[in-house]
């Protein structure tokens, strides 16, 4: 009989690890609390006088360096779901239409229950059991938390201190991200970095399969962000477009739309782990906190747990009761 395995979190590491289960045959289920795959690889459109305008308004682009990860791009590739971004950088893919477009792409091929917040999780004789708000799913053989570090401590310390002390030594940085449709274009440069309070701003319609009217996504730097980070969306925005103006030394035009969105879990930590997993226990986490903030990291994090889990099958396939212990993959640009 395959496996049960549940993944909490529908981010790019949850789905790399849910690809890799998949393919060796596991029966796996993820369970995310958003409206949609994907976690910080966000995007949101709004209609506008000018049509419909959209926003990658988390992750604005990923890199692609590690030979496994490129390997995967290429076929994202040829798919047309992802295509290069120069003015990112050398490594800079985005994927196409929005950056919600690739986890939604790798979502489609798993049972995924979107929507579902996740309060418990519970290990007992015939499995791990998933308290949500309403009800319960389980048992599954084996629980993955695949969530910014902060949300993961809060599970993986229900059930395993060693793992959830790991993932509490490592918070992440909150970013304000702004949202800006303008009547008309600017003068300014795609693609704007470290400038005054501004960590980062783009033109989003610029982007690679992207089109409508003049939209700039805006994100402040880790200390504007701390310093606002308990204002209201509605007081933000306004001084968020007042800093981007001074970034770029212009006087800009009143918005058709102005959106703040608070990420708490913007920028994540680096634990230098690759992944943390307990045979025993049947327990493991992954996620970018435990190698980089990168969307690349996630991807890897996931894969590699994927891959442990996998080992761990087969051991106990081969030799029953054998697996015991806890793995810790460490990253190997640390080891």
């Amino acid at each position: 009989m395959a496996p049960r395995i549940v993944i909490v979190g529908a981010g790019m590491a949850g789905l790399a690890c849910a690809d890799a289960l998949a393919a060796a045959g596991a029966q796996v289920t993820l369970v995310d609390k958003g409206r949609a795959p994907g976690g910080r690889m966000s995007t949101r459109r709004v209609e506008t006088a000018l049509g419909e305008a959209a926003f990658d308004h988390g992750a604005q682009y990923f890199t692609a360096r590690d030979d496994r990860f490129l390997s995967r791009v290429a076929h994202w590739a040829a798919e047309g779901i992802v295509s290069r971004w120069p003015e990112a950088g050398e490594h800079a893919w985005v994927a196409r239409p929005g950056m919600s477009a690739l986890p939604r792409h790798i979502a489609g091929k798993h049972d995924v229950l979107q929507g579902r917040l996740v309060r418990a999780m519970v290990r007992k004789l015939d499995g791990w059991h998933i308290r949500l708000e309403e009800d319960t799913v389980g048992p599954f053989d084996q629980a993955v938390v695949a969530l910014p570090a902060e949300q993961a401590a809060a599970l993986l310390g229900m059930c395993d201190f060693t793992f959830g002390r790991v993932a509490a030594s490592c918070p992440s940085q909150p970013c304000w991200a702004g949202m800006y449709v303008l009547p008309e274009p600017i003068a300014a440069p795609p693609v704007i970095r470290n400038a005054g309070a501004i960590g980062w701003a783009a033109r989003n319609n610029a982007k690679p399969g992207r089109s409508g009217p003049e939209a700039w996504i805006v994100q402040a730097d880790t200390n504007w962000s701390k310093q606002f980070l308990e204002r209201e969306p509605a007081e933000v925005a306004p001084l968020l477009l007042e800093q981007f103006g001074l970034a770029i030394g212009a006087s800009l035009p009143e918005p058709l739309h102005a959106v703040a969105h608070r990420w708490r879990y913007a920028r994540s930590g680096n634990a230098a782990k690759r992944y943390l997993w307990s045979p025993a226990l049947g327990l493991g986490a992954c996620g970018d906190w435990l190698i980089g903030p990168r969307v690349e990291n996630a991807w890897l994090s996931g894969d590699a747990l994927g891959a442990a889990m996998i080992e761990t099958m087969r051991d106990h396939r081969s030799a029953p009761g054998r697996a015991s212990g806890i793995g810790i993959g460490v990253d190997r640009a640390s080891a």
